[in-house]
């Protein structure tokens, strides 16, 4: 991947949901321009286990074989469904960076309290070890964990999709996709 490549394209992915059961995820290709060229929906099960397959989903109803890098907002969405990063990389072969925005203690004893013995569930969360903090442009900081590239190309990345704020543009786009889609679907009562 050549990170300076003014044409380098960035997957973004985030979710939203305001139901019990179904999560919307959508998918934004960005390039480092900002130009916006691809963008693709999924759903996921609130509290399930589904998340790394809609991410894997998105990804292959794009179609893309330009994409350089993905980009996923949080690595555990949709009410504990957690994303399993290395499976997703290695499934596809592109780097992943997940990117958070606060510094927290954890969500074992969470997942303990809501899911009591689910043991897949918790030993998928301590799998995705430790998040690594990262120093945006303007000094702000975030927190990622990486698949598939090194945690300063992850930074550079970072840095060059990030333009206000905490969120990289291709993350914040699929953000406001993602709501709009769960609305349309939960205001029109349209299938998913």
């Amino acid at each position: 991947m050549h990170l300076a490549k003014r044409g380098l394209r960035a997957l973004g992915i985030a979710e939203s949901f305001s139901g019990r059961t179904i999560s919307t995820m959508a998918g934004v290709v960005m390039r480092k321009d900002l130009r916006i060229d691809g963008v693709a929906i999924a759903s996921l099960t609130v509290g399930g286990m589904d998340a790394t397959g809609a991410v894997l989903s998105i990804i292959a109803s794009l179609r893309r074989r330009d994409i350089n890098v993905v980009l996923v907002s949080g690595s555990v969405v949709a009410w504990y469904n957690i994303l399993d990063p290395e499976a997703i990389s290695k499934e596809t072969g592109l780097p992943l960076i997940v990117v958070t925005y606060e510094d927290s203690e954890g969500l074992e004893e969470d997942i303990i309290h809501h899911f009591p013995g689910d043991e897949a569930r918790l030993q998928a969360y301590r799998n995705l070890g430790d998040r690594v903090p990262v120093l945006l442009r303007d000094g702000s900081r975030v927190f990622t964990r990486t698949a598939g590239l090194s945690t300063e190309d992850a930074a550079r990345i970072l840095r060059d999709f990030t333009r206000d704020g905490k969120v990289p543009e291709p993350v914040r786009v699929a953000r406001l996709v993602a709501r709009a889609a769960m609305r349309w679907h939960r205001d029109t009562g349209a299938p998913r």
